[in-house]
């Protein structure tokens, strides 16, 4: 009983900060109307500051007092540049831009950390005291009651703040309906700015007292963001009592898991116990929230909306793909090892990436459960040749399937939800597959991986260790990257084409008014599990490729983080064109333009955070400047001139002659 108590007491400094972060989220959905995905960054940036200010990192070091005034300071500062940059730019964005620009500013924001202050945790001085009290007999730190009562006291005056002040009222009126705030003389950008301003300094004033209790890690603070959407969830994204309350809850809770995880009766494999626990929980927490609160978000009365990212019409493929597809055989053969491994990792990338141009370009659901998906294939297809001999190409085409029924299930969690709620619930379950199944050592690889075989068929290897060598005479062999290539074409021209058809038709109605499509007779239900259907299995394609590709599969591959970052990239260079999902796989981890830079113009060991940085940056200027994707921009442009043309033929042959722009 004792243990039980001090673990749960315990759990209320992580549940301190979920809530602080919950918090966070519900002032940014109050303010601005979007899900800060950031949110757990704000955490991570005001405890690097003060640990920086502290420690005398920037050449002075500070009393606890003015080190703490000078960081809360940095956050609002913080808070205005996201404004300015992330938040105000989009106010009449979709709702799937301003979710995307919060994923920009969480990339960013960890790069420039990663860079500053290098990716090992840190220990940050204590702020709060280190007394212990005696509770039924249980020694516990002071510091848990006094963070864990700062957290309460701070959810009840934001919401005597909200409920009883001339800005509260405001910050309902522009809730409620943008236009007409404006039209009593509201301003919808200043409530949306002070609203941020509040968020950022109460997060990040949590975040200091909390630092020395959870430590600093880069890694680790901006992934918080799962339970306290949880929490955020159970509150309809209004109530700050209510996150407050499950967000403590969720941290007595996980305290306890880990306390019940070194206890004999709890369940065990190769001797440890079963991993991934806390994050399994999380997911089915979220998803009992949807199921339990409703289909969607509290709705907004919002300024008039722009569209989502236009989707142009892709002609002539053959001569779009073939001078592609020739270079990439070409440098297959000629190009050294090095380079012809980032080919294939970049069509075996641009084949995942193609997954969320469905999910995301056609459907319009983000999703970012894709690379867990291509790792669940990838595991499957090591375990099935390993444990019970099944190699090629029974064994890929097996594996496909498990991960693709899997995408349809985690679908299936979410048919009640619209919009953008959808990422809540394929974020958590991306990290909960990550930790509950990829680190697992019988279900997954745990730490040392697992083993694949190569690919043969009717004797012939198909593998990267074929006879066949390149000009170079080294591994991988250039037999594989063939078998990628083709693969890869194939299902570019499947998805292009999907666009074309009926289905990819009732895609795009889903995609742009589900309540317009069911009221047109579209089976939305049907439509989305489809989608995810095609999506789930380009992933399962892709998993089986790179299992192949590296002869080995480590759950390092298919972190959280790497997959944002390939959403991100997608969506800035058009997510809507299969053309954006082939850049953005060549400039994945691994690919050519990373290996580019690596070899001519960055240092080897930060290749990935510069990359990160690129994508986070880019990704937002593209939302201001270039909402529709770099590629598709032009693309329009081009579709544009197409019609205009065709127009002034068909004028000609009538005898008439075109009057202004067509």
């Amino acid at each position: 009983m004792e243990t039980l108590v001090l673990f749960a007491l315990l759990g209320l400094g992580s549940g301190a900060v979920i809530a602080a972060i919950a918090l966070g989220v519900v002032l940014s959905w109050r303010g601005s109307g979007s899900i800060n995905l950031a949110a757990g960054a704000t955490v991570m940036v005001a405890g690097y500051v003060f640990w920086a200010l502290r420690t005398g990192f920037f050449g002075f070091a500070l009393q606890t007092v003015p080190a703490m005034i000078l960081t809360l300071l940095f956050m609002a500062l913080y808070a205005v540049v996201v404004e300015l940059v992330a938040v105000r730019p989009l106010r009449s964005a979709s709702p799937l831009a301003k979710l995307v620009a919060s994923l920009g500013v969480l990339l960013l924001t960890q790069a420039l950390v990663l860079l500053i202050f290098g990716t090992s945790p840190l220990n940050s001085p204590s702020v709060l005291t280190s007394d212990v009290v005696s509770v039924f007999g249980v020694a516990v730190p002071e510091a848990q009651f006094i963070l864990a009562g700062i957290v309460v006291v701070l959810a009840c005056g934001l919401a005597v703040v909200y409920r009883f002040t001339g800005f509260g009222l405001a910050t309902r009126a522009a809730s409620e309906s943008e236009s007409s705030a404006a039209l009593a003389g509201l301003s919808p950008d200043a409530i949306s700015l002070g609203n941020s301003v509040l968020g950022h300094v109460a997060t990040g004033f949590v975040g200091v007292l909390a630092a020395s209790i959870v430590g600093l890690s880069a890694t680790t603070l901006p992934l918080l963001i799962i339970p306290a959407l949880a929490a955020a969830l159970f509150a309809r994204f209004t109530s700050f009592g209510i996150a407050c309350a499950v967000s403590l809850l969720i941290g007595i809770g996980e305290s306890l898991l880990y306390q019940a995880s070194n206890e004999s009766w709890f369940p065990t494999q190769n001797g440890s116990a079963i991993p991934g626990v806390q994050q399994m929980a999380e997911f089915l927490l979220i998803v009992i929230a949807l199921w339990w609160r409703g289909s969607g978000l509290p709705l907004r009365g919002d300024l008039v909306e722009r569209s989502l990212p236009m989707v142009p019409n892709q002609d002539r493929l053959v001569v779009r793909i073939a001078p592609v597809a020739i270079a990439c055989a070409v440098a297959l053969v000629v190009l050294p090892s090095d380079f012809r491994q980032a080919v294939i990792t970049g069509l075996v990338a641009t084949i995942l990436c193609l997954s969320f141009v469905v999910i995301m370009g056609y459907v319009g659901q983000l999703s970012v459960v894709q690379l867990a998906l291509a790792g669940v294939a990838a595991f499957t297809l090591s375990h099935l040749g390993a444990e019970y001999g099944i190699g090629f190409p029974l064994g890929p085409v097996l594996a496909i399937a498990t991960a693709t029924v899997l995408g349809v299930l985690i679908g299936a969690s979410a048919l009640r939800v619209r919009g953008v709620t959808l990422v809540v619930v394929t974020l958590a379950a991306a990290i909960a597959i990550e930790q509950f199944i990829f680190a697992n050592p019988d279900w997954g690889g745990g730490q040392t991986g697992a083993s694949v075989e190569s690919p043969t068929l009717f004797g012939f290897n198909l593998g990267t260790d074929a006879s066949f060598r390149g000009l170079d005479g080294s591994q991988p062999s250039p037999v594989f990257g063939f078998l990628a290539l083709v693969v890869t074409v194939l299902l570019y021209l499947f998805v292009a084409n999907l666009r074309r058809g009926d289905l990819g038709r009732r895609m795009l109605a889903v995609r742009s008014n589900e309540r317009a499509a069911a009221a047109a007779g579209v089976n939305v239900r049907a439509v989305k599990i489809q989608g995810f259907a095609i999506a789930s299995f380009l992933a399962s394609v892709a998993g089986v490729l790179y299992a192949y590709d590296f002869r080995t599969v480590s759950a390092n591959s298919y972190d959280t983080m790497t997959a944002l970052a390939l959403v991100a990239s997608v969506y800035v260079l058009g997510v809507t064109l299969g053309q954006g999902a082939v850049l953005a796989g060549f400039g994945a981890a691994g690919a050519v333009i990373p290996l580019i830079l690596q070899t001519w113009v960055l240092p080897e060991n930060r290749v990935s955070i510069y990359m990160q940085l690129i994508i986070g940056a880019g990704l937002l200027i593209q939302l201001r400047f270039r909402p529709d994707g770099l590629l598709v921009s032009s693309a329009l442009k081009r579709e544009r001139r197409a019609r205009a043309s065709r127009a002034e033929k068909a004028l000609s042959v009538v005898g008439a002659k075109p009057q202004g722009g067509v």
